[in-house]
């Protein structure tokens, strides 16, 4: 088995040496067009496998979320679109592309070629929009820049399906929190309500520009309810639906406390 590991570096503050002669998104995008061209020269190479490591924060939540399936042999052989093609509303990365908002891309025999949203392509459980002659090509989406974290519930940290699972994110650019929820709908849900509350709450604290601002008391608590309240879970061997329900609001709660508590930590030491 030939297999060739990319190290790859923090591509937010990659390339330090140039700060004096390019802005830091000109350096990220520098980073990323010199890595796309290293893994399209090795797309042609007679390797097994290409592995990209990285520490980079921009994929946190995906590196969180692969590291929690299965086993280690398992996680060296799955890919993106395995947790695509099963459509499991427990398919552990699939939160992740549902809080990026990423598109799947699909290709057939003949050139043809289309691109459905993450939530047009899940249809129920276990059931996607994919044709019988389509294959999944890839996964696609924006970065974002802002904190990011996935967690989960299960009887085990690995090698268990989870019985509830969570991805959020902060986008400062957009202003926007996102949260995802796996197991606990027949699909992978958004929870708008709760991400519209969660970002008015930090605009009201001026977090958006100053992220060493608190957000009113309370906010997270109220976030990790309106999460709670979109999700749709079922009794089932692995859990009840009111212990499915009651994960999630108490992930949420974490997950938004923690992703503002880093904001707040970077802004110190910047």
């Amino acid at each position: 088995m030939i297999v060739v590991a990319v190290p790859v570096k923090d591509l937010v503050n990659a390339k330090r040496r140039l700060m004096p002669v390019l802005t830091p998104e000109e350096r990220t995008a520098l980073a990323r067009a010199m890595l796309r061209d290293v893994l399209r020269a090795l797309r042609g190479a007679a390797l097994d496998a290409v592995w990209v490591v990285t520490r980079d924060t921009e994929v946190r939540a995906l590196a969180q979320a692969s590291r929690s399936v299965g086993s280690p042999q398992i996680r060296n052989r799955g890919t993106l679109g395995g947790n695509l093609g099963t459509a499991s509303p427990a398919g552990d990365t699939l939160p992740v592309l549902a809080v990026h908002d990423a598109e799947v891309l699909l290709a057939a025999a003949g050139g043809r070629a289309r691109v459905l949203r993450w939530n047009e392509f899940q249809t129920g459980v276990k059931r996607t929009a994919i044709a019988p002659d389509e294959l999944i090509i890839g996964a696609r989406w924006r970065v974002l820049l802002g904190p990011q974290s996935f967690s989960k519930v299960g009887t085990r940290s690995a090698m268990v399906i989870s019985v509830a699972s969570l991805c959020l994110a902060l986008d400062p650019v957009e202003r926007q929190v996102r949260v995802a929820l796996g197991s606990v709908a027949p699909t992978v849900i958004r929870a708008p309500d709760a991400e519209a509350l969660a970002a008015e709450a930090l605009a009201r604290a001026g977090a958006w520009d100053e992220p060493a601002a608190p957000p009113p008391d309370g906010t997270a608590e109220a976030f990790a309810e309106r999460v709670a309240a979109a999700a749709t879970p079922i009794d089932d061997v692995r859990g009840t639906a009111r212990y499915r329900r009651r994960a999630v609001e108490v992930l949420a709660r974490r997950a938004l406390s923690w992703a503002i508590d880093e904001r707040a930590d970077e802004a110190l030491v910047s």
